[in-house]
């Protein structure tokens, strides 16, 4: 006969289950020991190993690794492009893994923008910037006439310093102002959350910087949650939180904080590292 549990034990499943069921309750995105695997000609690879991430609303934050880290596997998670083989993820009170195709089209119309790195992936070609940024407003149906779709539009470009390109085309454009008139489409749609995956990829680091200041007006001003995926570390010091990740899971964070010296008035940036252990890989068998 086995022996009933001792106080403190059932102390600590209390605290568990208390933890468990409050994990991410404020957060805008959470992602709960997210796991994707893929299977080719019978060999499968763990892109993701049991991630955990939150993020608030009105942050900017990098996730940052190398090639083959998992990033850009959670990108098109978050993005709705794909589903988690196990683990739960939450968006803006989205469950993006009960989601139905017709949920997901609706949630990447109106939840979600999406930057992706190849310039020309993010704009259509024969369309000028004006009609691009209105586009996603039409697809969505949004209320108001064609002209409010246009104030709309110019609302926007300007707002990210590109409005003389209005009535460019793509090819008319430099990289980096395709890559703002790509940032004012998918905001077009006021969605509560921005993803970029590898934004500045293309760009010299003159023109990124200039993209980056876009992205934090764009937080900034409107209120939007961004999350940038890049391998590139020096994007640490253009946002407030850094998340690394490593082998599918989050590795550290880096939370900078500005400090103001009381007696010479000077400012300078500090970062905080939160460490997190390794989980164990697992044997997805053996669950």
């Amino acid at each position: 006969m086995s022996s009933s549990p001792t106080f403190h034990e059932l102390a600590d499943r209390a605290l568990a289950a208390r933890d468990a069921a409050a994990y991410g309750h404020d957060a805008l995105i959470t992602c709960d020991r997210l796991v994707r695997i893929f299977a080719a000609d019978g060999v499968e690879v763990q892109a993701l190993q049991g991630l955990d991430l939150l993020v608030r609303k009105g942050e900017l934050i990098a996730l940052v690794g190398a090639s083959g880290s998992g990033k850009s596997t959670l990108m098109n998670i978050l993005a709705g492009l794909d589903k988690p083989t196990a683990g739960a993820t939450r968006v803006a009170d989205h469950d993006l893994v009960t989601m139905s195709s017709k949920e997901r089209l609706a949630y990447r119309r109106r939840t979600v923008g999406f930057v992706r790195q190849q310039t020309s992936h993010n704009l259509l070609p024969y369309l000028t910037a004006a009609q691009n940024v209105a586009l996603p407003l039409q697809l969505a149906r949004a209320r108001g006439r064609r002209r409010t779709w246009a104030d709309r539009a110019m609302e926007l470009l300007d707002l990210l310093d590109v409005a003389e390109c209005r009535d460019r085309r793509p090819h008319q454009m430099s990289g980096g102002q395709q890559q703002r008139v790509a940032l004012a489409a998918a905001l077009a749609n006021d969605p509560p959350v921005l993803l970029a995956d590898e934004p500045t990829g293309e760009l010299d680091s003159h023109t990124a910087e200039q993209v980056f200041a876009a992205f934090r007006t764009a937080n900034e001003e409107l209120g939007t949650t961004i999350v940038i995926v890049t391998h590139d570390q020096s994007v640490a010091g253009e946002v407030r939180r850094t998340v690394a990740i490593r082998d599918g899971r989050t590795a550290t964070e880096v939370l900078r904080h500005s400090e103001v010296d009381s007696a010479t008035g000077a400012s300078r940036t500090g970062g905080t590292t939160a460490g997190r252990l390794p989980l164990p890989i697992m044997d997805m068998a053996c669950r």
